[in-house]
């Protein structure tokens, strides 16, 4: 071990990198306040004490001499948050939203069709959304920033500090309601020395990634942050009648931050984030077909095979070239503002966000070269926020959360559909129509330390939504031309927690809670061919039990977490079908009048032996529907195959299962050691396992995605001194075929398949 001198600390500490890319530390006496800390600081406080930890301090070194998990102040929480660093972020190759699903027990996220709008599932509460048009059940926070358009996450998933996903009803103490949880990515802070760093990520299948930023001061109490990120290939689909690949990445995106500390009560912090995105998307393949007419069935029996087309008059018609493969042709952009001032008593914070995003997709939804479901879709949006915050200070029993939350967004949405070579329809339509929506919310949490070890929780919620969808057209060209009456939503909900936590000793803790979470309703608003798929669907709520503990059984070698749950689900949302003799099935939302989900949770650090790195989680859920009557989509297709006539056929599926995917583990080993009085090495090695998911109600068969099971690897040798590492890796080092989500258009009912092996190594400087 080799003393170096930090300056931010002043004094000599031993120090040591972290392997397999950019590096993060950790101060011992910051954690060890953090671990003094008295139980009833709130979630959130705990998620931001945890990031401000290391991101105060320069970024290339961790502490050695007494080592201790992250997140130590989050062991002291009344929640199952996960909470991942920066480092298991890099180590895990994260470069996309969807690749945490791979870090997080009972966590589904998923590409809508293989292109930029995600749709996330947390202990299987979700809305699997077609375009983006309703809130989430999971929101999605950047910086304390709630995204209510999944897709405007593109391209964010560079220079993160940390990223935490908290399950169960959320709201009770920042941001906006809702039932089902959220993902919150918190990207790095100025620092007050100077920092930077870049790495240079090259792949199989030219895959490139770069990243660099740069912080530090501009002048006394002003610092700022620099960072940005492009990707570059990695296509790995072909169509074996050309040869032509696709799925080329193409994507740049910036982000800067500018912070202002007039006194030590007071900071301003302006930010601002640019994406610009024209990758090209993951095809999915055909697995069924849904048409006995069509005598076109591909044979593309190769896993990187599929095929596409973009026909010269519908090119014509959206305005793109007739070579288009299918790809997004995207622009992202945002502002905040945020300040925050200590009164001593309480501080006071209040962030201003300005979000917009333009896009143009287009996708083969057929996964054939044909025109029976090619689809292009522009989107236009933006989302303004407000939200007002005053937390008490720590160091008193009674500690106290209330604030206010506003959001307004505007979207409008054009998407073309070819349907010319499918013999059902014969043309090409478009469907159009506007969404504007606020929403106002408020929120209190009381947490009160009744003993020494005893913290009571209460909290209150609610939300006024209201949105509205005009000006809906569908125009089938040469046939006819319909219009539809506005529709309009209307939620006004309050949600409640009530808690109970108990520090029995000082490295485990107990904690019970039950809480009420809801999300507004909204509409269906894809390919609209009759008035009655644009009914609005109703809000949901469910009320969460949960009981978990936390602890450090053997501070610094062994950290178990756990948590049971039980959900009591109303009127949960979800997709299903309507069905139109004469067109076919389209999809719509229902509400499920009761449903119920349950299961557990586990996680677990440990550092058995020198040098030795263990981590890992594992969540199994289960989910019924307790009363629910719709549409059995598969066998209204399978009549439909046999006969070539629409037939409704509806099923009681009360006590079947929801199809949530039962099982996920995700784990590391690592081994660390000192090559040299400068070098340090690594050898790691990572897994995940992934159950089987229904992807329509009831589904089996192909309307069920197999489960599967992935590795990865990594090897890396970096210098204590010189700030450089160098890194070899592997993802999905088995090469498994798998799929990752499911889409249908017309024809065909397709898999999306997930990445094969990608063998890479990336040379990473920071200073």
């Amino acid at each position: 071990m080799i003393p170096v001198r930090i300056p931010s600390f002043g004094r000599r500490i031993g120090v040591r990198m972290l392997l397999c890319g950019t590096m993060l530390q950790v101060c011992p006496a910051s954690i060890a306040a953090a671990r003094r800390a008295p139980p009833h600081a709130s979630t959130r406080h705990a998620i931001s004490s945890a990031r401000n930890i290391h991101q105060a301090r320069p970024e290339a070194m961790t502490v050695t001499g007494t080592r201790r998990f992250n997140f130590a102040h989050a062991q002291r929480e009344a929640d199952s948050t996960t909470h991942i660093s920066a480092e298991t972020l890099r180590d895990r190759h994260v470069v996309a939203v969807t690749d945490l699903q791979n870090l997080a027990p009972n966590l589904t996220v998923q590409s809508l069709k293989g292109t930029q709008s995600i749709n996330y599932h947390l202990r299987g509460v979700g809305l699997d959304d077609y375009y983006e048009n309703n809130v989430s059940s999971v929101m999605v926070y950047v910086d304390d920033v709630a995204y209510p358009f999944s897709s405007m996450t593109d391209g964010m998933m560079f220079d993160i500090a940390d990223v935490g996903i908290a399950p169960g009803p959320a709201g009770f103490t920042h941001g906006t309601p809702d039932s089902g949880g959220e993902v919150s990515l918190h990207s790095a802070d100025p620092t007050s020395t100077w920092h930077g760093g870049a790495s240079e990520d090259i792949a199989s299948y030219a895959r490139s990634i770069t990243n660099g930023y740069i912080s530090g001061p501009i002048a006394r109490n002003l610092t700022f942050r620099l960072a940005g990120q492009t990707i570059q290939g990695g296509g790995w689909q072909y169509d074996p009648s050309n040869g032509a690949h696709l799925g080329d990445q193409d994507q740049s995106a910036l982000r800067g931050k500018l912070r202002w500390t007039p006194d030590s009560r007071t900071s301003i912090q302006i930010g601002g984030h640019w994406t610009r995105d024209n990758s090209e998307l993951v095809n999915g393949k055909p697995v069924i077909n849904l048409d006995p007419s069509w005598q076109h069935y591909p044979d593309l029996s190769g896993y990187r095979q599929t095929a596409w087309d973009m026909r010269p008059d519908f090119a014509k018609l959206v305005g793109r070239p007739d070579t288009l493969k299918p790809s997004e042709h995207n622009i992202f952009w945002g502002a905040d503002v945020r300040i925050g001032h200590d009164f001593g008593f309480a501080k006071f914070d209040t962030i201003s966000a300005f979000e917009t995003e333009r896009q143009g997709e287009y996708s083969d939804e057929d996964g054939t070269a044909l025109a029976t479901g090619d689809v292009y879709r522009n989107v236009d949006a933006n989302a303004f926020s407000q939200e007002v915050k005053l937390t008490s200070a720590d160091g008193h029993p009674l500690h106290w959360v209330i604030g206010a939350y506003y959001a307004r967004s505007r979207m409008a949405q054009q998407f073309f559909s070819n349907f010319t070579d499918y013999k059902g329809r014969g043309y090409i339509s478009q469907s159009s129509y506007d969404q504007n929506q606020q929403a106002f919310s408020q929120y209190a949490n009381l947490e009160y330390r009744l003993t020494h070890t005893i913290n009571l929780i209460g909290g209150l919620n609610h939300m006024s939504d209201d949105r509205q969808l005009l000006n809906y057209r569908t125009i089938q060209y040469g046939h006819s031309n319909l219009a539809f009456v506005p529709e309009g939503a209307l939620t006004n909900q309050i949600g409640g927690l009530l808690g109970i936590q108990d520090q029995f000793t000082e490295h485990f803790q107990g904690y019970f809670k039950v809480s009420k979470g809801f999300k507004p309703g909204g509409f269906a608003a894809n390919n609209t061919v009759a008035q009655a798929q644009l009914n609005a669907f109703k809000p949901e709520s469910l009320v969460a039990y949960e009981l978990g503990f936390k602890s450090d059984p053997l501070p610094g070698k062994l950290r178990l977490n756990g948590a049971a749950f039980y959900y009591d689900y109303h009127n949960q949302q979800v997709v299903s079908s309507f069905l139109l003799t004469d067109y076919g099935p389209l999809g719509t939302y229902v509400n499920v009048p009761r449903s119920n989900i349950w299961g557990i949770e586990f996680s677990a650090d440990a550092r058995p032996l020198a040098h030795v790195y263990l981590n890992g989680n594992m969540g199994y859920e289960r989910g019924t529907y307790t009363t629910f009557d719709a549409l059995n989509t598969p066998a209204t297709n399978a009549y439909h195959a046999a006969t070539g006539v629409y037939r409704a056929f509806y099923t009681d599926y009360s006590g079947t299962d929801l199809g949530i995917p039962k099982l996920t583990m995700t784990g590391s080993a690592a081994y660390r050691t000192d090559l040299t009085a400068d070098l340090t090495g690594e050898l790691g090695v990572n897994g995940n396992y992934r159950d089987s998911q229904a992807m329509t109600i009831g589904g089996t068969g192909a309307y069920r995605l197999p489960s599967y099971f992935l590795m990865g690897a990594c090897a890396t040798v970096a210098s204590k001194a010189h700030g450089w590492s160098a890194t070899v890796y592997a993802t999905n080092l088995l090469d498994r075929h798998y799929s990752v989500t499911s889409s249908s258009e017309s024809t065909t009912y397709q898999h999306v398949p997930g990445a094969p092996r990608f063998i890479g190594g990336r040379l990473s400087y920071g200073f």
